[in-house]
C-alpha cells in the first residue's frame, strides 16, 4: 500500500511539473535527493560502525551481560507469559539494550529474532501474542540514553551543538515508553476478559452445526411418540 502511494505522489508530481514547465526542476531534485541521500548514508556508516564498535567491547568486557542482567527482572514483569530462560528473552534484552544506545540498525535483528522465539510459543500462528504485541510496542517507543543516528544525521547537516537533543529524547521517550506500557497492560487486561478468537470460532461454527437439521427431522417433529400427528 505504501509504495502505491509513493507511485501516486511521483505520477502527480511529474504531471503536474510537466504541465506547469518544470520538468528540469523535477529532475535536479531527483538528483540532488540522491546525492543528498548518499552523503547521509555515508555519515550514518561512520558513526554506526564507531558504536557497532563500542558495543562489541561492551560485549567482550561483559557490560552487556551485566545491563542484560540488570534488565531481567523488568523484562520478566513486563513478558510474565515467556518461560524463564527462553531464548527470546536474550534477544528482547539484547533488542532493549541496543535501543538505549539509539542503534536501531543493530537493534532490529534482535527484535526479529525475538518475533520469531516468540512465534513459537504461539499456540495461533495468525494472531499475534500479547508478548509479540508488547515487544512491538517497546522496540517503538524505547527509552533511549543516546539518540546516536539523530546525532549523526545533525552532524552531518552542520548543526553546531548535535548533541543538544539528548535531554529531550530521553524524555519524550521515557514519556512514550510509558504510555506504551500503559497501553499495552490494559489491553491485556482487556483481552484476559474475552475469551480467544479461536474459542469464538469454534462456539460460531457449532453452533452453525447445530443449527442445520437433517429434512427429515421436520417430519418427525410433526409426528407424537405415538405415531399419530400432534393435535
Amino acid at each position: 500500500m505504501v509504495n502505491w502511494i509513493w507511485l501516486f505522489f511521483i505520477v502527480v508530481s511529474v504531471i503536474a511539473a510537466a504541465a506547469n514547465g518544470q520538468i528540469d526542476a523535477v529532475t535536479q531534485a531527483a538528483f540532488d535527493g540522491a546525492k543528498s541521500g548518499v552523503t547521509v548514508s555515508f555519515g550514518l556508516i561512520s558513526i554506526m560502525v564507531f558504536w557497532l564498535g563500542m558495543m562489541r567491547i561492551a560485549d567482550d568486557a561483559g557490560l552487556l551481560k551485566k545491563l542484560a542482567r540488570l534488565l531481567s527482572p523488568v523484562v520478566r514483569l513486563l513478558f510474565p507469559d515467556v518461560p524463564k530462560n527462553h531464548p527470546a528473552l536474550g534477544y528482547i534484552m539484547s533488542n532493549l539494550s541496543a535501543n538505549l544506545f539509539g542503534l536501531g540498525n543493530a537493534a532490529t535483528p534482535m527484535g526479529i529474532k525475538a518475533m520469531q522465539e516468540l512465534q513459537k510459543l504461539n499456540p495461533d500462528p495468525q494472531t499475534a501474542t500479547p508478548a509479540m504485541c508488547t515487544l512491538l510496542a517497546l522496540n517503538t517507543s524505547s527509552i533511549t540514553l543516546i539518540p546516536t543516528t539523530l546525532i549523526a544525521i545533525r552532524m552531518n547537516y552542520g548543526s553546531a551543538n548535535p548533541t543538544e537533543i539528548v535531554g529531550t529524547t530521553l524524555a519524550a521517550t521515557i514519556i512514550a515508553t510509558g504510555a506504551a506500557i500503559a497501553a499495552d497492560r490494559w489491553y491485556r487486561r482487556r483481552s484476559k476478559s474475552a475469551p480467544p478468537p479461536s474459542i469464538n470460532k469454534r462456539k460460531r461454527k457449532t453452533d452453525k452445526t447445530h443449527a442445520v437439521t437433517h429434512p427429515a427431522a421436520d417430519s418427525l417433529s410433526a409426528v407424537s411418540p405415538g405415531g399419530g400427528p400432534i393435535a
